[in-house]
């Protein structure tokens, strides 16, 4: 009797075990493998940013970049440079747009300015001022990418260059409204008085 139960109980510890182990294979499957056979890389620039986006990620960027080029165009490029932004590797996003020739890279800096605005928009201009930089780098008379640029400064403690981009953002803007008021009170604050 005891060798039966003994028996029954090993028995029912290995179906447990292969039963763990086969949950255990499709757990551990790397997801990187299963997201690069899925559709939506080709066509467009804009489908390829939308499947794409998912990865803009620090972790991810590269490895799916490699497996999934962007499209060789302009926007195709511009996006590449934003997703690579968006994952805070700036240099990265830099030597996509100073692949391109010269009269184009201020567009792509505009696409890279037009993803990442959103999230200044919403107020974390810490998190999107490097990127801001990088948009006025090419395109220095960017007027809202100065202001974003300046607050993200200002924030970050760095007086100098928050009073040199946000005195550039009112040499170009000139609407009287939150936009202006925000950045003479941060200048204010500065003791720049605009």
């Amino acid at each position: 009797m005891q060798r039966t139960l003994y028996l029954v109980g090993f028995g029912y510890l290995a179906i447990c075990g292969v039963v763990v182990l086969r949950h255990q294979t499709r757990r551990f499957q790397p997801a990187v493998a299963q997201t690069t056979q899925a559709a939506g890389f080709e066509g467009s620039a804009g489908q390829w940013f939308a499947a794409m986006k998912p990865y803009c990620n620090a972790v991810e960027v590269e490895i799916v970049h490699g497996r999934h080029p962007a499209p060789a165009t302009i926007q195709g490029q511009g996006l590449s440079a934003a997703c690579y932004a968006l994952a805070g590797k700036i240099d990265a996003a830099r030597a996509i747009i100073d692949r391109l020739a010269e009269p184009d890279r201020y567009q792509a800096a505009g696409i890279v300015f037009d993803i990442a605005h959103p999230v200044a928009d919403a107020g974390d201009n810490r998190s999107a001022g490097p990127i801001m930089e990088l948009v006025v780098s090419y395109w220095p008379n960017h007027y809202m990418a100065l202001y974003h640029a300046g607050m993200a400064e200002y924030a970050l403690g760095e007086p100098a260059l928050a009073r040199k981009n946000l005195t550039a953002f009112l040499s170009y803007y000139h609407e009287n409204d939150g936009w202006t008021r925000s950045a003479r009170e941060t200048l204010e604050q500065l003791g720049d008085a605009p």
